[in-house]
């Protein structure tokens, strides 16, 4: 396949046990992948109920998700650093434990702000976390068709993870409370955590260097700072100070975190690797995807609860068959793959998805379920699980061995660092396709508005993919 994804030779530095069968490893590394991506969409049927009960904004609503995704996102390249260094079943433990308790935490809040901070502390954990997830993984699968499929299984769980978040969200909501899809996740994590001790094995690559924390706090409030002004646009408009102040303060922060990885001796993200081809065009397509795509859920959660009248559990199984054909999606890629190849299968799946979005913005304040809900649900998630696992598998190739953990951060961190500033954007266009109304009409028309910027995006994205991903990754991916 790609050097990278080679599994990491014995060393002193890898812990002197038997290996674990390589299925177990591909369950333990599924698992904390599923619990970081469910964490993604499950807050949101339960959305309204914490609005409720502790008094939030609807702004403060959104930076429920965005606290999460952009401590995510911001973090996940140190997250992959760190496994590297220092061990990526030492950071997969960390990762899930500093999760755990975050989620604890977010259960038990009392007020608005204790709820964020905790979805903050849990996006952090999740980044040290999925790094782990794939360099674990590739590191226990022998290179070739075997180490494909198992690679789609981890696109599929992580998808399905997203996906599912719906429908446990609101089985835990209707039949419990909003604080239980938090809480879910301590016994859970609980026994992968054990199970993780007892049969994982150790392995890092490269020198024991001084970690980058100066980039990873410099893009972090760099993208917490964008976000917080597109949101103001909303409010204030895009020409108000209290919007372009902390737009290009935002802005700022991110050039000069370029300027830290380009000066320090060993950065957060070596800026050398976005000189390879299939890198910086896949993690570029995944940026943009992932900004249209992490909206669905948010989007549409919304619409069949405010508009529709669904209850959280009525609108979890309502996305049901959405959650089924992003997995099944998921599944069919590396056949399409070895047909089509990489870069044919993620334009495919882009432009599938980019028809779902555009059948979902003509919906209406009184949508059957089938034309409004189910049909578009499935072509948006299809399309999103045939695009996720050529795009990974293009992102993480032509590396060396040595930068697998800051590699593997990046696919995840441009998908989450797309949907974060894509969500604020998207919020604030939702709100302006309103006109400032409250009612199931006005709500509608700013769901609509948001899926047909959606759809752009995603027609772009195709564009881009076409000119720009390279035709296939070696041979060995391919097979």
């Amino acid at each position: 396949m790609t050097p990278m994804l080679e599994a990491t030779p014995t060393s002193p530095r890898t812990l002197r046990r038997a290996a674990p069968p390589a299925w177990l490893v591909v369950a333990l590394a599924c698992a904390g992948q599923f619990l970081v991506v469910l964490d993604v969409s499950v807050v949101n049927v339960a959305l309204p109920s914490m609005r409720a009960d502790l008094a939030l904004s609807p702004s403060g609503l959104q930076w429920v998700v965005n606290a999460y995704a952009i401590a995510f996102a911001g973090f996940m390249l140190l997250g992959g650093r760190a496994g590297d260094l220092y061990g990526r079943k030492r950071m997969f433990l960390v990762g899930l434990a500093l999760f755990t308790l975050a989620s604890l935490g977010g259960g038990l809040a009392q007020e608005g702000w204790q709820l964020l901070l905790a979805r903050a502390v849990q996006g952090l954990g999740a980044a040290v976390l999925a790094p782990s997830t794939l360099t674990l993984l590739t590191s226990a699968v022998a290179e070739g068709p075997a180490r494909a499929r198992a690679i789609a299984t981890w696109t599929a769980v992580g998808a399905g993870g997203g996906a599912a978040g719906g429908l446990v969200g609101g089985v835990l909501v209707d039949t419990l409370s909003w604080r239980w899809v938090l809480l879910i996740n301590v016994p859970v994590g609980a026994v992968v955590l054990a199970g993780s001790v007892r049969w994982l094995t150790e392995s890092r690559a490269g020198d024991r260097r001084r970690l980058d924390l100066p980039g990873a706090l410099l893009v972090t409030a760099g993208l917490a700072t964008l976000a917080y002004g597109i949101s103001q646009t909303e409010a204030e408009g895009w020409t108000a100070a209290a919007t372009l102040l902390p737009l290009l303060a935002g802005l700022l922060l991110i050039a000069l975190f370029l300027l830290v990885e380009a000066r320090t001796a060993a950065p957060l993200m070596p800026l050398g690797v976005l000189r390879l081809r299939s890198v910086a065009s896949a993690n570029a397509a995944m940026f943009l995807s992932g900004s249209a795509m992490f909206c669905m859920w948010y989007f549409m959660t919304l619409y069949v609860q405010n508009v529709l009248g669904y209850t959280p559990l009525e609108a979890g199984f309502a996305l049901v068959p959405s959650s089924l054909s992003v997995v099944a999606g998921s599944k069919v890629a590396p056949r399409l793959m070895r047909r089509a190849g990489a870069r044919n299968v993620a334009v495919l799946g882009t432009l599938v998805a980019a028809a779902g979005f555009g059948w979902q913005s003509t919906m209406t304040a009184h949508g059957a379920y089938v034309t409004a809900i189910m049909v578009p649900g499935i072509l948006m998630m299809l399309g999103a699980g045939l695009a996720a696992t050529p795009l990974a598998s293009l992102a993480t190739s032509g590396a060396a061995p040595g930068e697998a953990g800051v590699v593997s951060g990046l696919v995840n961190t441009s998908r989450t660092m797309g949907g974060s500033l894509g969500l604020a954007v998207m919020s604030t266009v939702a709100a302006a396709g309103t006109g400032g109304g409250a009612g199931p009409e006005a709500l509608t028309d700013g769901y609509a508005l948001a899926f047909r910027t959606s759809t752009a995006v995603l027609l772009g994205g195709a564009l881009l993919m076409l000119l720009w991903l390279p035709r296939r990754i070696s041979a060995s991916s391919a097979n």
